[in-house]
């Protein structure tokens, strides 16, 4: 049985068609987005397709240059920038579009909410929409005599995720569970979202992967998973006392943005806050 390798793409922030800056000063952009190939000698199955057609465009080039067969593209989450080119690479590549039961009902909620969210934010930039993704029996994805197990953790940064476990080289690919030096999207977290997620986290640790892929990376990290289990967690328990002792949205963006001068994209903590102090 041949020995699994992955490799990951980090598609480089965009920006966003929002004309005012964040309150540092930053242009409104996109976070970056990871995706994930899995491949065997000859196979791969990749993970999370990225959202625009000029995305999907290098992502190809780059399926192609690795001279694998896709035969599966696994959508970790229903959030548009991790599936909404899922079609246009099966079609390219003959690869069948699967996802957990909850995840596609979270694909239908953001194919519902496109014309006002999505094509707003990237008008023009995206492709048609339409929901393929389809269940696989037991929840596993077979890759050369290996077995890729799809395992449901719930809310992360929205409802319905779920992650990919590669037990035979220690991998998960994680999704929006985790983070990599970039500012955690929390516009969904409120109630008891942080505690849901922070479960999800102890999911992933409960497999003891050596290597975890976090949604969105900065491209200068590694993948180490106890290290970016611990930043991503740390960064929830910081959200959730500052939610606790400030009273603004501004107050809140600059207290985590003190606590975390170095993520990438200052904006996706901009548009959390907002959400979170709808009042302010």
């Amino acid at each position: 049985m041949p020995q699994l390798t992955y490799d990951v793409f980090v598609c480089d922030p965009i920006p966003q068609a929002i004309t005012s800056l964040v309150p540092n000063g930053e242009r409104r952009m996109f976070s970056p987005l990871s995706v994930t190939l899995i491949s065997g000698d000859e196979d791969a199955v990749l993970v999370d397709p990225p959202l625009t057609v000029a995305q999907a465009a290098d992502v190809a080039r780059w399926i192609e240059a690795s001279g694998k067969r896709l035969t599966h593209i696994f959508a970790t989450h229903g959030h548009g920038d991790h599936w909404f080119t899922a079609g246009l690479l099966a079609e390219q590549f003959g690869a069948r579009v699967v996802a957990s039961e909850p995840t596609i009902e979270q694909m239908q909620r953001n194919v519902a909410i496109r014309p006002q969210f999505w094509d707003a934010l990237f008008p023009g930039q995206l492709p048609e929409t339409d929901v393929t993704a389809v269940t696989v029996p037991g929840g596993v994805i077979e890759l050369e005599g290996h077995e890729l197990r799809i395992i449901d953790v719930g809310h992360t940064d929205t409802d319905g995720t779920s992650i990919l476990h590669v037990p035979s080289i220690g991998l998960v690919v994680a999704g929006d569970v985790l983070y990599n030096n970039v500012h955690q999207y929390l516009r969904e977290a409120q109630g008891d979202g942080i505690e849901q997620w922070l479960a999800a986290i102890d999911t992933v640790g409960a497999l003891a992967p050596t290597h975890v892929v976090a949604g969105h990376k900065d491209k200068t990290r590694d993948d180490d998973a106890t290290r970016i289990n611990a930043e991503t967690r740390a960064y929830l328990l910081t959200a959730r006392e500052q939610l606790e002792v400030q009273t603004s949205a501004i107050d809140y963006f600059h207290a985590m943005l003190a606590a975390y001068p170095d993520r990438l994209n200052a904006g996706a903590l901009w548009s959390s806050a907002t959400a979170l102090y709808p009042e302010s």
